[in-house]
């Protein structure tokens, strides 16, 4: 797991809220109808700009975020080598047996194929369609957590003016002027807060890890294209310390 993500959500709402606790009470910064202003109008406002297909593509790609890159590059290299030890001994037909195992959809419909005979060139052709699905969900991705992050601060400011006005409708009561004055600003707040403290560098991160996802399916189409023509265990580990120069020794001990 990629403890980063986390890490840095915890640091910064572990931050903002010490800085409200040394100057005042939490119950000051809650109030239920901006939160329902920021975050309801931005989920409002996302299913309004984006189809439900797309929608349901962050789900998947959102959980992606939180795995380790290092270690999933790693677990894969295991599991062709492993089912390059299968296929030396009982042929390539063995692969089909470890299809459900394969860490990922791609890897899987590409061991089918391999089990089925498909030539290289052709093996290289699909995976390289499902390297383009990839990609799309990514973008779509970071498409709409951008958009999420203009949202939030928009729906902010929106609430802001309903708090103002109200404000402005109870002026022949000054005491009340301050606090309304305060709930006006907490969607502004809540707005830039969610912006960038999720939305904004959720899109940093699905960057990243769609360069990681390249790699890892490069990876996959070389380990397949191997287990296609049935290179030796040697030969595909050598192939794989050039996706991870600096762990030569970890990519030696798998597989053994």
């Amino acid at each position: 797991m990629d403890i980063g993500t986390p890490i840095g959500l915890v640091l910064g709402i572990g931050l903002v809220l010490a800085s409200i606790l040394l100057g005042s009470d939490l119950t000051t910064f809650v109030n239920v109808p901006s939160i329902l202003v920021v975050v309801g109008g931005t989920i409002a406002a996302t299913i309004i700009a984006f189809p439900l297909r797309e929608l349901k593509m962050v789900i998947g790609v959102t959980g992606r975020v939180f795995k380790n890159p290092k270690q999933e590059m790693l677990g894969l290299m295991g599991f062709l080598l492993e089912c390059r030890k299968a296929s030396g001994k009982d042929g390539l037909l063995a692969l089909e047996g470890m299809t459900e195992q394969a860490p990922s959809a791609p890897v899987a419909k590409g061991l089918s194929l391999v089990a089925d005979g498909t030539e290289a060139c052709v093996l290289q052709e699909i995976l390289a369609t499902e390297q383009r699905s990839i990609e799309e969900h990514h973008r779509v991705g970071q498409k709409i957590f951008n958009e999420m992050g203009k949202f939030a601060p928009a729906f902010g400011m929106i609430g802001t003016l309903i708090g103002l006005v109200q404000m402005l409708a109870t002026l022949d009561d000054p005491s009340a002027i301050g606090p309304k004055m305060a709930v006006a600003l907490l969607t502004t707040l809540y707005g830039a807060l969610m912006a960038n403290l999720l939305f904004l560098p959720m899109v940093t991160k699905l960057e990243r890890r769609l360069k990681v996802e390249m790699s890892n399916l490069q990876l996959a189409m070389v380990g397949l294209v191997a287990l296609n023509r049935e290179e030796s265990m040697i030969m595909m580990r050598e192939k794989f310390k050039a996706f991870s120069p600096g762990d030569g020794e970890a990519v030696d001990a798998l597989g053994s």
